[in-house]
């Protein structure tokens, strides 16, 4: 691991590749790599990308990263995709909408699963946004998948949220009101060249804005329209953040982090524990025992047991 940590902190890329690889195994080797590099990570901010499929995510993430390169930043990519049935392998790739930035030593872009994690975010996804922090990339995008928890938990995550709409999406509102009114710091109606948009537009601010500090726009990702005012945009809040109250987000990211570690710890140890309480189980089967006694039996043997 110390040589792979080495390359790390140089940038190369194959260190990255591999480090991101091991944290996605989750063995013992994931851990080492995360307490070898840990005390170097925290220099990178972090924006996540999050709205319904079909919103033009991975089109718009492409626009703003030759936004940020031209700029100057150093950008790593990390697109979650649906976990495959059976590799448990990100299925989606949406690296192939990226394509143009392949080539660039200044951009890392990677696929990966989201593999149903406890609380909707992967332990291996936050420690891959710590290894593109400690190789040099100073703003790490965060796209979800569109769907499930991972939408509304990614604020746990990023230091800026963006909630992507456009007016294709027929179910943009239900959405929004769904749980991401309350994550978004920044909303984009993308696709503002086609019918709807406006109409999308006024009914997202009323949603959003009236008492809350959030801030919509419009962009066309095809042309990059908007692209540029939604870098100042993210760029501004960050700057906002950071002389406000930092400390106090960060203290409760890392509470959320720690929650879904320990949630995590925990559902492994009870899975365990049921695969060996044979008895318990046919018990329930026998209606013998109802199965919230059964559990509650299970939990105080876990306790007892340690």
């Amino acid at each position: 691991m110390d040589s792979i940590v080495d390359a790390l902190l140089k940038g190369e890329r194959w260190a990255i590749a591999k480090a991101i690889s091991v944290l996605e195994d989750d063995g013992i080797q994931a851990r080492e790599i995360v307490e070898m590099i840990f005390r170097h990570s925290g220099k990178a901010r972090v924006v996540g990308v999050t709205g319904p499929a079909g919103a033009g995510k991975s089109t718009l993430v492409g626009k703003m990263i030759g936004v940020y390169r031209a700029r100057g930043f150093r950008v790593g990519v990390l697109a979650v995709d649906p976990s495959s049935s059976i590799s448990g392998g990100a299925i989606l790739g949406d690296r192939v909408r990226m394509q143009e930035h392949a080539l660039d030593e200044g951009t890392y872009i990677r696929s990966m699963a989201s593999r149903g994690a406890s609380g909707g975010i992967s332990s291996a996804l936050r420690d891959a946004i710590r290894v593109l922090d400690v190789a040099g990339f100073n703003r790490i995008i965060v796209e979800s998948v569109g769907a499930g928890q991972l939408d509304v938990k990614i604020s746990s995550i990023a230091d800026v949220t963006i909630v992507v709409l456009n007016p294709q999406t027929g179910d943009s509102i239900q959405a929004i009101k769904a749980g991401l009114t309350e994550v978004g710091d920044i909303y984009v109606v993308n696709k503002a060249d086609i019918s709807g948009a406006n109409l999308l537009y006024n009914d997202v601010r009323s949603l959003v804005v009236d008492g809350r500090d959030a801030v919509v726009l419009k962009t066309v990702a095809s042309t990059g329209k908007g692209v540029d005012e939604l870098v100042d945009a993210i760029e501004r809040s960050l700057e906002k953040k950071l002389s406000n109250g930092y400390k106090e987000r960060e203290r409760k990211r890392v509470e959320s982090e720690l929650m879904d570690i320990v949630l995590g710890m925990l559902l492994k140890v009870a899975q365990e524990r049921i695969r060996r309480e044979h008895d318990m189980v046919d018990r329930v089967m026998k209606r013998e025992i109802d199965p919230y006694r059964a559990a509650e039996s299970i939990v105080s043997r876990v306790v007892r047991d340690g």
